[in-house]
C-alpha cells in the first residue's frame, strides 16, 4: 500500500477518542487532500475512506451501496467508526472483506449490482490467511484482495447474499486419472531435471525478452489484473496481437482477450515427446506486496489425471529498471507448495475451492541464484492427497 494509506491509517489509530464524526472527517481532510464523492465517500488517488458513527460498541450502520464501492474496489477502502465514549475502529471493506450484501439486496445479481453493506456484513477475521481485518494486518490484507478480481468477488457475494445453490461440483476422477495424479510428482521431478524442461525455459525466457520493454510499460498499470493479464498475453501472442494491445494502453482492459473458464489450466501449452506442459504465467513486481491466485483445485487434480501432463509456472520478476529475472517453477515445489494458500471464498461452495501463493516466496524464490526446482515426492503425494479429500 501507498504510504499515505499508512499515514492516514495511522492519523486514525491515533485519533481514536474522538466522539464525533464532523470532527473525525475534519481531522483526516485537513491531513489529506481529499475528494468528497456524494454524500458517504472521501478519497485520494490512494485510498477511499467512509465515516460512520455509532452511540455504542455495535455496528449495523449502512455503510455503502455496493455500486459505489465498485468504483474504488481497486484501491484501499477503508470505514472509520466514530463510537461515542468508545475508541473509534477502522475497517478495510473491500469487497474480498465482505460475507454478503444484506441492505437491499434482493434482486442483486452478478449482471445487476444492487444493495449496500452493512457493519455486520464486513469480514473481521479472515480465518483462510490467518489474519484480522485490523491496522497491523492492513498490509497483508490489501495484498490478499489484490490477487481476486472484482468479477469473482460479486460472483461469491452474489451466491452467500441469495442463497444460491451451487451450479459447480468437485471433479470426478477415475481409478485411471487417480493414478495419473499421484504420478505427478514423480514426472514433474523427471521434467525439471530434462532437455524438455531447458527447451521450455528458453522458449518462454526468450518470448519474455522479446517484449521486454513493453513489459516495462505495462508493470507501471496499477490494476494488479490488468497488469498481469496483458503481460501474459504480451508473452504467449504474436507481434500483430502485441501491436494492437500496446497501441492504446487507456483502452487494455477493453482489448485484452477473454478466456472461456472451461479451459485447461495454463497461459501456455506445448507438448514435448514426453511430456504435456502447462505454463501459467505469473508477473511479479518486486517492490509490490500480492499473493497471486494459483489454480483452481478441481481444475489442477484434473490436469495432473493426465498421463504426460506437467504444471508449471513461469515467474516474471520486475522492478523499476525492467525484468530483474524469470525462473520455471514446478507447482511441487517446496516452497511454493509449503506456502501455498487454500480457501473455497471464490471457487464455489461446492467445489474444493481455489489456491493462492504467498507473494513473499516467490520474491524469494526469483532472488535464487542459481534456481534449482526442488521437490519432495511422498510430501508431494500428501498435497495432493489433501486436494482430492477436500
Amino acid at each position: 500500500m501507498n504510504t499515505l494509506v499508512h499515514e492516514f491509517v495511522e492519523l486514525i489509530e491515533s485519533n481514536k477518542n474522538i466522539n464525533t464524526k464532523e470532527e473525525m472527517i475534519k481531522t483526516v481532510c485537513d491531513k489529506f487532500a481529499m475528494v468528497k464523492d456524494g454524500k458517504a465517500v472521501y478519497h485520494t488517488n490512494f485510498f477511499a475512506v467512509v465515516f460512520c458513527y455509532s452511540k455504542n460498541s455495535s455496528f449495523s450502520n449502512v455503510v455503502l451501496s455496493l455500486s459505489k464501492l465498485e468504483k474504488y474496489d481497486r484501491i484501499p477502502c477503508f470505514v472509520v467508526l466514530v463510537k461515542k465514549d468508545l475508541d473509534n475502529v477502522i475497517y478495510l471493506i473491500n469487497t474480498t472483506f465482505l460475507n454478503k450484501i444484506s441492505h437491499s439486496s434482493k434482486d442483486l445479481r452478478t449482471d445487476n449490482i444492487r444493495g449496500s453493506l452493512t457493519g455486520g456484513n464486513i469480514r473481521k477475521n479472515l480465518e483462510e490467511i490467518d489474519k484480522c481485518n485490523k491496522p497491523e494486518d492492513f498490509e497483508d490484507l490489501f495484498a490478499y484482495h489484490q490477487g481476486f478480481t472484482w468479477q469473482e468477488n460479486i460472483e461469491r457475494l452474489v451466491e452467500s447474499t441469495n442463497n444460491i445453490k451451487p451450479d459447480k461440483a468437485k471433479a470426478v476422477l477415475g481409478e485411471a486419472e487417480i493414478d495419473n495424479l499421484f504420478n505427478a510428482p514423480s514426472r514433474a521431478v523427471e521434467f525439471v531435471g530434462s532437455e524438455e524442461y531447458n527447451v521450455l525455459l528458453q522458449d518462454l525466457r526468450k518470448r519474455c525478452d522479446d517484449v521486454k520493454d513493453a513489459i516495462l510499460v505495462a508493470a507501471h498499470i496499477d490494476n494488479v489484473n490488468i497488469r498481469g493479464r496483458l503481460i501474459e498475453v504480451l508473452i504467449t501472442s504474436g507481434q500483430e496481437e502485441r501491436n494492437k494491445l500496446l497501441k492504446n494502453l487507456r483502452d487494455i482492459e477493453q482489448l485484452l482477450p477473454t478466456y472461456d473458464t472451461k479451459n485447461e489450466l495454463g497461459d501456455y501449452i506445448r507438448n514435448f515427446e514426453n511430456s504435456e506442459s502447462y505454463t501459467d504465467i505469473k508477473t511479479k513486481v518486486l517492490y509490490l506486496d500480492s499473493n497471486p491466485k494459483a489454480y483452481n483445485i478441481d481444475k489442477f487434480l484434473m490436469c495432473m489425471g493426465k498421463e504426460k501432463s506437467v504444471f508449471m509456472f513461469f515467474f516474471v520478476g520486475i522492478d523499476d529498471t525492467g525484468i530483474v529475472n524469470t525462473i520455471l517453477a514446478s507447482v511441487f515445489h517446496n516452497k511454493l507448495q509449503d506456502t501455498t494458500f487454500l480457501q473455497h471464498h471464490w471457487a464455489g461452495r461446492g467445489t474444493r475451492g481455489a489456491a493462492q501463493f504467498n507473494g513473499k516466496t516467490i520474491n524469494e524464490m526469483l532472488q535464487e541464484d542459481p534456481f534449482i526446482n526442488k521437490i519432495d515426492i511422498d510430501k508431494s503425494k500428501q498435497f495432493l492427497k489433501n486436494l482430492l479429500d477436500r
